[in-house]
């Protein structure tokens, strides 16, 4: 048994790589076929030595008469052969064999009449060829004689078709959905493509007529800035501390003074108003672009993003604003930008966009702020300022397991140091002991 099956599938190798290089040799023959080369059909003198034919006497002769037979369609007969001998060597479907080979015959008959009932005689390299050979001029005449020219035509193009299921043994009605489905998405798109235009042009002039209003001196509804340098308490000026004998253990304990910590104020960045508006308008004009009317009502500048509250217009649906990220952010030539949506307890869309230079954020100004000063906690540490500026002071009795992650020059020590000398601000010896394990 085993010894059969070695030997049958050995003989389909075998017949499949001859049927390869019989088509690669019928291939080469046909496309460097030339008419004055010996063939069954020429009178060629035997003075003649030289053969244009690639595939020499054997090439020129086989070319000739396949070409004189089947015209252009000869083309056809190497790809078959491909196809049977990958069929033989990888054994697909060898019990419709028969079959396939019916349907392709045909194919080609069909091709050759087709061309012959519709195409003249052309030159081909200084000579007069058939387009669809002697074949295809004989079946042309005879089914033109009894059924006429458009009826020849549509018996051809009957017997193409079932053909072509014979040979490829495709159904015909799967064909059929496969065009159909492939002609609707193609409608759907053009119809998409159309309304797209429409949109995009209904656009352009409602925003010429809201340049035409600002330019009449119309009254546009600025957003409102929120001033968040102002929400922790009012540094206290920076005076020159003398050792205080605060840690001395013979003494009663008293917390370090907050004057041993700096803040910069002079290099605070202001609020720039009519900046944060003038980006307020170019957002709104960028979401115009992409179909989504509203306007910014608030801003919310932060240490290093600023939050632009945008009030969609009614029908516009959030989670469209939410896809746009990535297009505001390449609009707007910024890094990332963030968009909540929606702002929770409220009716607008959070659109966060990094500012161009961020603001240093020092401990004093946490330390020194009410969050922290109010937190009852002796654990409590300042983190730095949330995204609208507002001091953020954590717990760490509430994350016993705190762990500090980032690449090299992100700030973790910086981070650590801050939150040990936010515990020494906040507790003495007796409340917290430190164990450090390095």
């Amino acid at each position: 048994m085993v010894e059969d099956a070695i030997k049958e599938r050995l003989k389909h190798e075998v017949i499949g790589i001859l049927l390869i290089a019989a088509g690669i040799f019928l291939f080469f023959s046909l496309i460097s076929y030339h008419p004055i080369d010996p063939s069954f059909f020429s009178h060629t003198s035997s003075k003649i030595k030289e053969i244009h034919n690639w595939m020499g006497i054997v090439g020129s002769y086989l070319a000739g008469l396949l070409f004189q037979a089947f015209g252009f369609p000869v083309f056809l007969i190497p790809f078959v052969l491909g196809l049977f001998a990958f069929s033989f060597i990888f054994r697909w479907e060898l019990k419709f064999l028969f079959i396939r080979l019916t349907g392709w015959s045909l194919i080609l008959l069909a091709t050759s009449s087709l061309l012959a009932l519709w195409c003249k005689p052309i030159e081909f390299r200084n000579q007069e060829l058939l387009t669809g050979g002697f074949v295809g001029e004989i079946l042309a005449r005879g089914l033109a004689r009894y059924f006429n020219f458009p009826g020849a035509t549509i018996v051809l193009l009957i017997v193409l078709i079932l053909a072509f299921v014979l040979g490829t043994g495709i159904s015909f009605i799967a064909l059929l959905r496969l065009l159909g489905i492939g002609i609707g998405d193609l409608v759907e798109k053009l119809g998409t493509l159309k309304t797209m235009r429409k949109e995009r042009s209904q656009r352009a002039r409602k925003l010429q007529r809201q340049k035409q209003e600002r330019g009449k001196g119309g009254e546009v509804a600025l957003p409102t800035v929120i001033d968040t340098s102002s929400s922790s308490a009012p540094l206290k000026e920076i005076v020159e501390q003398k050792p205080l004998p605060f840690a001395d253990s013979q003494k009663a304990f008293h917390l370090p003074p907050i004057s041993l910590l700096e803040a910069d104020v002079e290099k605070r960045q202001k609020i720039d108003r009519d900046s944060l508006i003038m980006n307020s308008r170019i957002l709104e004009k960028k979401l115009l672009d992409y179909g989504v009317e509203g306007r910014v009502v608030e801003v919310r500048p932060g240490p290093v993003i600023t939050v632009y509250e945008f009030e969609p217009a009614p029908g516009v649906k959030v989670s469209r604003i939410a896809n746009l990220a990535d297009d505001l952010a390449l609009a707007l030539s910024a890094i990332s930008i963030r968009i909540v949506a929606p702002i929770p307890g409220k009716s607008v869309v959070g659109i966060e966009i990094p500012n161009a230079a961020r603001e240093t954020v020092f401990l004093k100004e946490i330390i020194d702020s009410d969050p922290f000063r109010n937190s009852r906690s002796r654990v409590s540490f300042g983190l730095g300022k949330d995204i609208s500026g507002e001091p953020f002071v954590v717990d760490l009795a509430r994350m016993p397991h705190l762990l500090v992650a980032g690449s090299t020059g992100s700030g973790k020590s910086v981070s650590i140091n801050s939150m040990i000398c936010s515990i020494l601000f906040k507790a003495t010896p007796n409340e917290v002991r430190f164990i450090m394990i390095d």
